[in-house]
C-alpha cells in the first residue's frame, strides 16, 4: 500500500468515526430523557468512546513499533547484502 493511499484510508476512518461520534451525541441529546438519564447516558458515551480511542492508539502503536522493527531488519538485510557486494563484485 503506497503512502498515500495509507494517507487516505486513515482520513476516511477518522472521518467515519468523527461521524459515528456526531451521530451519538445528536441521538443523545435529541431522545427525550430526564437529566440524570441524559448526564449518564452521555457519561457512558464519552467513556466508550475513551475506551476505543484508547485501544486505537495502543493498536496503531503496537503498529508503528512492528513497522520500525521490520524496517531495522531491511536496512540490515541492505547493508549486508552490499558488503557481501563489495567484497566480491563478481555477485
Amino acid at each position: 500500500m503506497s503512502e498515500n493511499e495509507t494517507s487516505s484510508v486513515g482520513t476516511m476512518l477518522l472521518t467515519f468515526l468523527a461521524g459515528a461520534a456526531v451521530g451519538a451525541v445528536v441521538v443523545a441529546l435529541t431522545t427525550p430523557k430526564s437529566g440524570p438519564d441524559l448526564r449518564g447516558d452521555l457519561k457512558d458515551l464519552a467513556s466508550r468512546a475513551k475506551s476505543k480511542a484508547r485501544d486505537m492508539a495502543d493498536n496503531a502503536s503496537g503498529a508503528w513499533d512492528d513497522l520500525k522493527d521490520s524496517a531495522a531488519l531491511a536496512v540490515e538485510d541492505v547493508k549486508r547484502n552490499m558488503s557481501s557486494a563489495a567484497k566480491d563484485p563478481r555477485t
